[in-house]
């Protein structure tokens, strides 16, 4: 649970920072949090489900999470919000 939780927050915040780094704001604050929000946690949930190791679920799973999940965890999260809210920037700004 915890891990999904930093997966959303900084998915939020990734997107965040890719929508204020486009041309034109990306997609406004809210659409920006949104879109950093599902891609956050579809990103994290994709990258953890890969990890051959299994250390994420078994850390979270003796009642924590290490540092290398938190890192990971966070990482993937972000970059997945900053993702797909530049895909969907530039998809609007493509269509518009």
């Amino acid at each position: 649970m915890e891990q999904i939780i930093l997966q959303l927050i900084a998915g939020a915040a990734g997107g965040n920072a890719a929508g204020r780094s486009m041309k034109g704001g990306g997609l406004g604050t809210m659409g920006n949090t949104v879109a950093g929000l599902v891609g956050g946690g579809v990103l994290g949930q994709i990258v953890t489900a890969l990890m051959s190791s299994g250390a994420v679920e078994a850390a979270a799973g003796a009642g924590g999470l290490d540092l290398g999940a938190i890192v990971s965890s966070v990482a993937s999260g972000g970059i997945g919000g900053a993702v797909l809210t530049a895909v969907i920037g530039m998809l609007k700004n493509r269509s518009a």
